[in-house]
């Protein structure tokens, strides 16, 4: 496993950080991304504050992730109901 050195940009600012070499390209699409929603909404609601942009970013982000956790939690009730409806059938055969 072997280890780079890299600088991100996020906003204005650059972040030096060590990663595995399998992360890079997630962890440099995760700043584009990031940099990407923070433009839009410079653009769209005319916002200069860094501090304001990223917070916007971060809400947006941890919502997006919340609605996507709630459908996986869905889908973990729904393959457990079918489990344990299985697990009935089996036993009443047994």
């Amino acid at each position: 496993m072997s280890e780079l050195s890299i600088k991100l940009r996020i906003g204005n600012r650059e972040y030096p950080m060590r990663i595995r070499a399998e992360d890079e390209e997630r962890i440099r699409l995760a700043g584009r991304i990031l940099n990407k929603k923070a433009q839009t909404y410079k653009e769209k609601f005319g916002i200069d504050d860094q501090q304001d942009l990223l917070a916007m970013v971060a809400f947006d982000c941890q919502n997006e992730k919340m609605k996507n956790d709630e459908g996986k939690n869905d889908g973990d009730v729904s393959t457990f109901e079918k489990i344990k409806s299985l697990n009935q059938l089996i036993s009443k055969k047994l």
